[in-house]
């Protein structure tokens, strides 16, 4: 990743405030307002930067913090802006010369240790606390918003939508709880992020395991594929597939116990789009899909089952925990497409989208072993956020 005049270095004798990415995540979480100045090319802050409830996020090239050192103006830069200030850069070099810069004129700024390469390359893990007949680990993502889940029971374990940036850290997790990968999988073909599936597979005797549907998008690579009503036994927990299309025609949830792990299908603050696999043409009849999804394929299930997504917005309150689940029940009641009649859902599906995740078309190649990319190249087509959630 570029980032500006990198070579810069801070004065020796600057105090220097550094925050650590986890801590970022923890800011971010609380809603406190903060103000993160972005000194990376225009560009790059406008393909992916911070964001967040109570964030302001500004572009000020490091060029300018150069010219303001040199002319004594740096205060000139940030008259507008609130404290505290969180500066960024790709690696955090830059940022660390502005930083320097705007304590010594006694502003409140810390910097991003890492930079943005750091914040991309976060993952948290917390133990779900659900009724299930294993321990379940909630993957997150900050930069990025995805979530994975790892299965733990008997000694054996599951990993399900797993991210390639991360396929090292499911595997040591594994083996600090002494336990043998069986199965990576996912529930859909991903459209947002390179899949870990085939990457823990080639680590470990994991056996990569994706819904059936993918064959008929091209699947390209030797996998299991499951289809509705299917199991996955791990340990003594049983993993069941279940029909969810209209993300995606193939997409596929998985019950385990009271827990729904969802995948793009539901999230805890809207549902799926239903436009990445055939465009605008083929939405309508995906957003038909989902309606019954959720009002006929979910309908049935306990009020009390525990919904784990693929993925949260800025909109989305995790847990007392920190995690990010949900009752079905209260998610039937504050989500708008679960009141709404199929021809209104489908106007609502299908209007106002965001825009489409980044190189999404080369990521589902990817994910589909279609294209062969290097880890550089995977890092670099996922960045940013998902934009898979049809908002509220």
């Amino acid at each position: 990743m570029t980032d500006g005049s990198e070579s810069a270095e801070p004065a020796a004798e600057r105090e220097q405030v550094s925050i650590e990415p986890e801590a970022l995540a923890d800011r971010l979480r609380s809603g406190n307002g903060f103000t993160v100045i972005d000194v990376r090319d225009r560009d790059e802050f406008e393909r992916w930067h911070l964001d967040g409830e109570g964030v302001e996020a500004v572009q000020i090239p490091h060029t300018k913090f150069i010219q303001a050192q040199a002319t004594g103006g740096v205060t000139d830069l940030v008259d507008d802006l609130e404290e505290p200030i969180v500066a960024v850069c790709g690696r955090g070099e830059a940022s660390a010369h502005a930083v320097g810069l705007l304590r010594d004129a006694g502003l409140d700024a810390g910097n991003l240790a890492g930079g943005m390469d750091a914040w991309a390359d976060l993952s948290l893990a917390r133990e779900l606390e659900v009724d299930a007949p294993a321990t379940v680990v909630q993957y997150d993502r900050p930069s990025s918003g995805c979530l994975a889940y790892a299965i733990y029971s008997d000694g054996e374990a599951a990993v399900i939508d797993p991210l390639r940036a991360f396929a090292d850290r499911y595997v040591d997790d594994a083996a600090d709880r002494d336990a043998a990968l069986r199965y990576a999988v996912d529930t859909h073909v991903h459209a947002d992020h390179v899949s870990g599936v085939r990457a823990l597979a080639d680590r470990t005797d994991a056996e990569p395991v994706v819904p059936a549907g993918a064959r008929d998008r091209g699947l390209a690579f030797d996998a299991t594929t499951l289809s509705p009503a299917d199991e996955l036994e791990i340990g003594s927990a049983t993993l069941t597939a279940v029909a969810t299309p209209g993300h995606t025609t193939e997409s596929l949830s998985f019950r385990l116990g009271d827990v729904l792990f969802t995948g793009d299908t539901l999230f805890l603050e809207g549902v799926g789009r239903p436009d990445l696999e055939r465009g605008d043409d083929g939405a309508p009849d995906a957003a038909r899909r989902l309606y019954e999804t959720l009002h006929e394929r979910l309908g049935d299930l306990p009020a009390e089952t525990t919904i784990a997504p693929g993925h949260y917005s800025d909109a989305a309150d995790p847990r007392d925990d920190g995690s990010y689940t949900a009752r079905l029940g209260s998610l039937r009641d504050r989500l708008a497409a679960f009141s709404m009649d199929e021809a209104a859902f489908v106007e609502h599906a299908t209007g106002n989208l965001p825009p489409r995740p980044s190189n999404h078309e080369r990521i589902v190649a990817t994910n589909l072993g279609r294209e062969d990319v290097d880890s550089e190249t995977a890092f670099e087509l996922e960045l940013g956020p998902n934009n898979c959630a049809v908002a509220e």
